[in-house]
C-alpha cells in the first residue's frame, strides 16, 4: 500500500516563492500535503498564495511578542490544530523553537552553502551581499534540519553554484534560488519514503 502524503506546516516571512514551488512539485506527485502556512509578517504574499488554494493561512507578526518564547507560544498553538508531519522554513526570518515535538521533522533551506555565511544575521540579499564581499568562487543553496541554533542542524542536501566574476546579489540569488527549487522537494520526498536518518550530527540517505 502507499503511504498518505504527509502534512506540511510552512513557515514564511515573505511572498511566498518557494511555497508556490511546493505548490507546484505537489500537483506534479510529490508525496505531500500543505495543511496551513503561518508568516511572520502580516502583509507576507505567501499568505494569499496559500488562500488561493484553500489552505489555512495565519499571520503571527513577530513585531507583536515581547520576546522569542512568546512568538513561538503562538505559533506552537496554531500548530497544536493540525496533524504536522514536517515544518518547513522556506524564507522564515525569525528562530523556530522546536520544542521536542518537531526535532528531527523540521527543515530550513539557506541560500549558502552551510557552514559558510550563515548564522545570525545572513539572510536573504545579505547572505549574496557577503558572498561577493569575500570573492569566494562558489555559493549554493542548503537545506538542512533545524537545531537550537540559527542554520546549525545537520545538513540533508547542498548543490553548489559557481560565483561569476560580473556577479550581482540578485543575480546570485537568482542561481542560488534555482538550487532551492530543486533541493527542497528533493529533501521533502527523502523525508516522506523515510529514507533519512541522523547519527552523530550528519544525515545519512537510505537506499
Amino acid at each position: 500500500m502507499t503511504a498518505p502524503p504527509i502534512r506540511i506546516a510552512v513557515l514564511l516571512s515573505g511572498s511566498g516563492t518557494s511555497l508556490e514551488n511546493l505548490f507546484e512539485k505537489i500537483d506534479d506527485g510529490l508525496s505531500a500535503r500543505v495543511v496551513a502556512v503561518i508568516a511572520s509578517k502580516q502583509d507576507a504574499f505567501g499568505l494569499e498564495r496559500a488562500r488561493s488554494r484553500s489552505i489555512p493561512a495565519f499571520a503571527i507578526p513577530r513585531k507583536r511578542y515581547p520576546d522569542v518564547g512568546a512568538f513561538n507560544d503562538a505559533i506552537h498553538a496554531v500548530l497544536d490544530d493540525f496533524e504536522v508531519d514536517l515544518v518547513l522554513l522556506l524564507g522564515f526570518l525569525s528562530p523556530f523553537e522546536t520544542r521536542g515535538r518537531f526535532d528531527g521533522c523540521t527543515m530550513n533551506v539557506h541560500p549558502a552553502l552551510i557552514p559558510a555565511f550563515s548564522g545570525p544575521g545572513f539572510y536573504g540579499h545579505r547572505v549574496h551581499q557577503a558572498v561577493l564581499a569575500a570573492g569566494v568562487k562558489q555559493s549554493g543553496a542548503t537545506v538542512h534540519f533545524v537545531g537550537a541554533e540559527y542554520d546549525s542542524g545537520p545538513i540533508i542536501l547542498q548543490e553548489a553554484v559557481p560565483v561569476e566574476d560580473d556577479d550581482t546579489p540578485d543575480s546570485l540569488a537568482e542561481r542560488v534560488q534555482a538550487c532551492e527549487r530543486r533541493l527542497v522537494p528533493r529533501a521533502v520526498q527523502l523525508f516522506a519514503e523515510d529514507r533519512l536518518r541522523i547519527k552523530d550530527r550528519q544525515v545519512h540517505i537510505r537506499d
